[in-house]
């Protein structure tokens, strides 16, 4: 059974992407979660990993910290790249 995306190490780099862009942002998470609509808690527990969010709540989370959904999934990715162990894998199993 594969492991939950929540347990995945490119979890935390979208934690911490979340994190990056409300600080590029200039925002504090109070301010972010004002502008959300949404208690201070919220913005926390999205960027502590306790609180999932859907595709429209990213949407609005990238929003309001001045940056279009389509350009922070391209910088993920490009981190995600980043952070790409060297080993190589198939089918979910090391290739020596």
């Amino acid at each position: 059974m594969p492991a939950k995306s929540i347990h995945k190490s490119e979890y935390l780099v979208l934690l911490s992407h979340l994190r990056a862009l409300r600080t590029a942002a200039g925002l504090t998470q109070a301010e972010l979660s004002a502008a959300l609509q949404r208690p201070q808690s919220y913005v926390s527990d999205v960027e502590r990993g306790s609180r999932r969010m859907d595709l429209l709540q990213l949407q609005e989370f990238c929003s309001a910290c001045g940056k279009s959904l389509t350009k922070f999934v391209d910088e993920f990715e490009q981190e995600l790249e980043q952070a790409k162990p060297t080993r190589s894998y198939r089918n979910g199993r090391l290739i020596k």
